[in-house]
């Protein structure tokens, strides 16, 4: 099942996430500001086996909270990965871009991704750390097809359901793979999907 709980993370979500306000979980302490190597590797482990069976030759993030589980995903999975770079990126010509909203920094950023690292006709594999409003997901998969990618899949560790992210990316058509599913923020706790 490509988003059945994976244990070992709605146990550290429900014992040590920081809820503020309705929106925002914080497990920055062990995800993407501090990492637990062997922690993120368990995961990565855990996304590769729901990946393999659509044979992703690549795997693409964007940075930066992405590219720890990307890589830890591609080591597992044998297969090198590509991120996009954001803000105010050098990024070789010829090259593709999007303008972001950036919902928890404010403002907006450019993504870019070089066209010279995108093999056209790969299967490729999206992997980041939250699916919230979808927004950097659907952009990769925007930037993928246009390089004439097949976005095959797009994982997540954490999905914030009560956002729009998951009916964006499966509007697009790509199959959505996520280990922890958060239904609501309430009363300083998140309410996972068991």
């Amino acid at each position: 099942m490509l988003n059945r709980p994976f244990a070992p993370l709605i146990a550290r979500i429900e014992t040590e996430a920081i809820v503020q306000g309705n929106d925002i979980l914080k497990i920055d302490h062990f995800l993407n500001h501090r990492i637990e190597p062997a922690f993120m590797q368990q995961m990565a482990s855990e996304i590769a086996d729901r990946l393999r069976d659509f044979k992703p030759e690549l795997i693409l993030t964007a940075e930066a909270s992405g590219i720890a589980p990307g890589l830890m995903v591609a080591l597992q999975l044998g297969l090198p990965l590509v991120y996009a770079k954001k803000y105010h990126p050098e990024v070789e010509t010829p090259m593709l871009s999007r303008i972001l909203e950036s919902p928890t920094k404010g403002g907006q950023y450019r993504m870019v991704l070089s066209q010279r690292y995108l093999p056209e006709g790969a299967r490729v594999a999206i992997v980041d750390d939250f699916l919230s409003n979808g927004r950097t997901a659907a952009a990769l998969i925007d930037m993928g097809r246009e390089a004439k990618l097949d976005i095959v899949a797009a994982s997540f560790l954490v999905e914030k359901c009560f956002k729009r992210g998951h009916a964006l990316i499966e509007a697009a058509g790509v199959p959505i793979v996520t280990l922890a599913q958060v239904e609501a923020l309430v009363d300083g706790k998140a309410v996972l999907r068991k």
